[in-house]
């Protein structure tokens, strides 16, 4: 089995870090949507538990979202490849 270039790590750590914010992103998001639908509220104000609950969830999401979005647009960021070696010729 041949050992991996930088490249080859680098690009295999930014797609499981991509994936997992990803994934954490969405599942946050959907517990905004369900929080927001399906948990009953009193009828003249949020209960407090739900409030702070909410606000922990919007904090979490707003991180997540600058950090995936860094994590993709660095993903353009790309290292120099270096110049092959070309052997001295012989004539």
């Amino acid at each position: 089995m041949s050992r991996l270039s930088p490249e080859d790590l680098h690009a295999r750590l930014i797609v499981f870090i991509g994936a997992t914010l990803a994934i954490v992103f969405g599942m946050s998001v959907f517990g905004m949507l369900y929080a927001l639908i399906f948990v009953t509220q009193p009828i003249s104000t949020q209960a407090p538990n739900d409030r702070a609950f909410i606000d922990l969830l919007t904090t979490l999401t707003v991180f997540l979202t600058g950090s995936l979005g860094g994590v993709l647009a660095s993903n353009g960021l790309k290292s120099k490849p270096r110049k092959e070696e070309i052997p001295p010729s012989v004539s």
